[in-house]
């Protein structure tokens, strides 16, 4: 540069521009400095900036060493036409000086010492692979990109990043799991559409597993697997179309693109059954297309087949290019995801070339265009209604859209990449007009229409596979990460759901539950839906009509909940769910395990395996899915025989604390202030307790206070006869003036609140003011376990604690014992996973039936022994032991065996 200024666009005008798109998108015969003419006026090919640069021949001499790479990446998003005939002046790479400006991207972006881009990359050791899972030397972290992504959310919206990603339900997913989910998938394909010669279905999934297994790639394949099989699966991944429907970063079309790459290197060494299989594949779409002008392109496809595996006989270019080509896919609603992605499956091609610098354009082959593979588009909404007219002309044209995408996928020229995109619009003009013919609103025809692929930053507000990838089958995985998004967020949307997905649509679902319904639309016949998502629809009411749909619908066959795992940077519990399209066997079993080590040497794959077992659909309850083993089940089902539920035990005697509003809540300063003004504000003061006050054993109270202002129907009072109320309050504000001016300061309020008394300073009616008196328990309404207290104070619970007086400590044991506790995380409502921070619901309802066993006088004295030594041990004593003592005895009331204590028992950390 001839000057250098950091608040300039100089450098990534003259330098980065010039790179991108005169350089890595042309061809090094091609590359020169525009003549400023009304030919090159519009051409993204010349260089341009040479006023900036201080010897622009030596400059252009320097890039020459550069290969020309294409791959639609470096093409220049500013059009050849006019703004005035709809051009678009995107990147703005122009020799018109005022056009500059409008493109302003400073040099300290790139060079600032603390912020800018090249300081910050110094610090990494580059690498441009992406390591697989098991591989221990890592650069830059492979995930980078990912990660990229969920911060170039932020950049679209003045919130911070973590809200960005929240509104847009996006979380990058780890490698590992991407891995996992790929190979469960792939597996279930491998065994529907490949027979083991053997007829040995255990160990066909062993060698599977193996086959896919980054740790164990070694060249032994044929020793695994015979000529026969190795044929079968070669051929099955030809003819696998894959689809990502929330892509993202491109995290899962990646890791299946390296797994079937692993596998087509290890079955097929040397490509020759590859190169087989994409010839026959070609002639195929040959053979399919309507127009015979078609057989030009199939020679020169098929000659393009043998120059590639020529040239990469021995190298995974080749295996990758006609994966990406003919079996990968992704969509997305947000554009920018996709231009990551398209990164990452360039970078991917990229690394398989190795230069040759005696040869034409340094032995590198231009790389494809991704274009027609990642598309912006909303996919959870088809094509309904009026917008499903068709006809044999508008399939003709809708085929030959997608073969021109074809032609434009191996493009290289801008000229051609142009053409083709020419003709695309040709193309679909004449679709419009053909769906107008076909009976199709003019306004919905265009509409579809006029959708261009090309375009980067369009989104199109529908996504059907036959019209934009020309797949009429359905695909054979749809797998990924569905965006998390509460109801609330998608107002907008919850029309066109209801629309699509009646009588599935359920108005307060989260977005994630019509992913489900529609993967599975987008399947073919015993497709694979796997996808990792919030798991909230197993037990949540929204998500009824989601668990339905997976056990009458599909076939499950795997799910797997993470318990306390986190596996988002985000206050998401989630679950993995692989499911086939086809209807259930009445006896359906599938694999399941909920994980709850997070342990820094947690594998995913080995604790699945050591914590998985099966379970049969029917044990489901479409009310809320449990996921236990058969030993939990049957205890479940064993421990209510012959015993005493706990509401009749107690005979119904349970009470809720007082429902109030916080103005009669007051703290120790605020009694001591009302009673110094007025003595007798002493006995309407009582201790409060609050459900979060509540501990195991002993409460530890707030130092807060309850007004009981009870209401005229509990208690006579000076006003209660009199009706009306202005002399009614005179007389409660002679009886006690500093309870009524402390009240009558928030007057309005307590006047319009729903429940109070007979007039507005009274609590709502209780019928049970004098069982707060007695020796009770109190525990609270929700909670992560029971916490139940002991009290003998005459402490007042709110309405967030439930009360039961009794001086029975011995019950107070078995509410408290850890067999209660695993007996509730199993039965009762829960909010959110229990095992992993959630909280349990302890209402009258669920209590009333919790099995009681029978206590002989001397069980019930030991007990309550033990129970008494746990009240009188100092507070912070830690009282575990006395509590394992408890929980022992409590097994033994129960008859529990050594077995079944063990099934309770391992399921706590301690």
């Amino acid at each position: 540069l001839k000057q250098f200024s950091p608040e300039t666009s100089a450098y990534y005008q003259a330098i980065l521009q010039n790179l991108f798109f005169a350089t890595l998108n042309t061809p090094i015969d091609k590359r020169a400095f525009s003549k400023r003419s009304r030919r090159d006026h519009r051409n993204s090919n010349k260089y341009r900036y040479a006023d900036l640069l201080t010897n622009p021949d030596a400059f252009l001499a320097s890039l020459q060493q550069v290969p020309f790479v294409n791959g639609g990446l470096f093409d220049c998003l500013d059009t050849f036409e006019g703004t005035r005939a709809g051009g678009a002046r995107i990147d703005c790479f122009t020799d018109d000086a005022h056009a500059r400006q409008q493109l302003h991207v400073p040099a300290k972006v790139f060079f600032d010492e603390n912020a800018g881009l090249f300081p910050l990359f110094s610090h990494y050791k580059f690498t441009v692979e992406e390591n697989t899972p098991v591989e221990q030397e890592v650069a830059l972290d492979p995930e980078l990109l990912g990660k990229v992504f969920e911060n170039l959310l932020a950049a679209h919206t003045p919130e911070t990043g973590t809200t960005a990603r929240k509104q847009t339900g996006s979380y990058y997913t780890p490698r590992d799991i991407v891995d996992y989910m790929v190979d469960e998938a792939l597996v279930a394909v491998f065994k529907q559409k490949c027979t083991p010669t053997d007829g040995d279905a255990k160990l066909w999934d062993e060698r599977l597993r193996y086959l896919l297994d980054y740790a164990h790639a070694f060249d032994d394949a044929n020793e695994w697997f015979d000529t026969d099989e190795t044929d079968a699966l070669v051929r099955t991944i030809s003819a696998l179309n894959i689809l990502d429907p929330a892509v993202g970063s491109g995290a899962f079309p990646m890791g299946v693109l390296h797994k079937l790459t692993l596998v087509l290197r290890r079955l097929d060494a040397d490509n020759s059954r590859w190169e087989r299989l994409q010839k026959e594949r070609a002639q195929q779409r040959a053979t399919a297309a309507f127009d015979t002008t078609d057989d030009d392109t199939r020679r020169e496809e098929l000659l393009e087949i043998d120059a590639t595996f020529k040239r990469y006989r021995d190298s995974d270019f080749g295996r990758k290019l006609y994966l990406i080509q003919n079996c990968i896919y992704g969509v997305d609603i947000q554009p920018v995801a996709c231009q990551i992605a398209k990164l990452r499956f360039f970078i991917s091609l990229a690394i398989e070339q190795e230069p040759d610098k005696e040869a034409e354009n340094f032995g590198i082959r231009p790389l494809p265009n991704l274009e027609t593979r990642f598309l912006a588009a909303n996919t959870l909404l088809g094509l309904t209604g009026n917008r499903t007219f068709t006809s044999s002309r508008t399939r003709e044209l809708e085929g030959e859209i997608v073969r021109n995408g074809e032609r434009h996928f191996h493009a290289i020229t801008r000229q051609q990449k142009l053409q083709c995109q020419r003709r695309d619009k040709k193309l679909r003009q004449a679709l419009a007009a053909e769906l107008r013919e076909v009976g199709m609103p003019a306004e919905d025809a265009e509409h579809i229409a006029s959708w261009d692929r090309y375009d980067t930053h369009a989104v199109a507000d529908w996504f059907s596979p036959e019209r934009m990838f020309g797949i009429r089958e359905g695909f054979d995985i749809v797998i990924g990460n569905p965006p998390y998004i509460r109801h609330e967020k998608i107002r907008a949307l919850k029309p066109a759901l209801k629309t699509q997905f009646e009588p599935f649509f359920a108005s307060t679902a989260d977005i994630s539950v019509y992913f489900y319904k529609r993967g599975e639309e987008l399947l073919r016949e015993r497709g694979i839906l796997t996808y990792i998502c919030t798991n909230k629809f197993m037990r949540v009411a929204y998500g009824k009509k989601l668990r339905d749909f997976l056990t009458t619908e599909m076939s499950l066959k795997l799910l797997l909940d993470f318990g306390s795992i986190s596996v988002f940077d985000a206050t998401v519990d989630a679950c993995i769910v692989l499911a086939e399209r086809c209807l259930p066997r009445a006896d359906n079993t599938f694999r399941t395990a909920t994980l709850r080590d997070d342990s820094a040497d947690f594998v995913l794959q080995s604790a699945f395996q050591e914590g998985a077992f099966d379970m049969q659909v029917a044990q489901l309850s479409s009310e809320g899915w449990t996921l236990e083993n058969q030993g939990v089940l049957a205890l479940l089902e064993k421990l209510p025989d012959g015993l005493t539920p706990f509401g009749e035990l107690i005979q119904g005697r349970f009470y809720s604390g007082i429902y109030t509003v916080y103005e009669f809540v007051i703290d120790s300063s605020t009694r001591e202030y009302l009673i110094a003004e007025d003595p007798k504000c002493r006995e309407l003061i009582k201790p409060v307790l609050r459900g979060r006050d509540t501990r195991k054993w002993k409460e530890k109270w707030a130092n807060l206070y309850l007004i009981v202002m009870a209401s005229s129907a509990n208690r006579k009072w000076p006003w209660t006869d009199v009706e009306d109320e202005l002399e009614a309050e005179d007389i409660f504000a002679a009886t006690y003036p500093a309870i009524h001016r402390h009240l009558s300061g928030q007057r309005k309020r307590l006047i319009t609140r729903a429940a109070q008394g007979k007039f507005w300073w009274e609590l709502s009616s209780c019928a049970y003011w004098t069982e707060f008196d007695k020796p009770k328990i109190i525990y609270p309404d929700t909670a992560k376990s029971l916490y139940a207290s002991y009290d003998t104070t005459g402490i007042i619970g709110l309405n967030s604690t439930w009360l039961i007086p009794t001086t029975d400590l011995s019950l107070l044991a078995v509410l408290n014992s850890r067999l209660f506790d695993w007996y509730a995380r199993h039965k009762f409502k829960t909010l959110n996973d229990p095992w992993a921070g959630g909280r349990l619901c302890f209402k009258k309802v669920y209590m009333n039936q919790v099995p009681i066993a029978a206590r002989t006088a001397s069980q019930q004295a030991e007990l309550s022994r033990l129970v008494s030594q746990i009240l009188a041990a100092p507070d912070g004593d830690n009282v575990r032991a006395l509590e394992r003592q408890i929980d022992a005895v409590v097994y033994q009331l129960y008859g529990l065996s050594s077995a079944e204590i063990a099934l309770i028992e391992q399921t706590y950390r301690d």
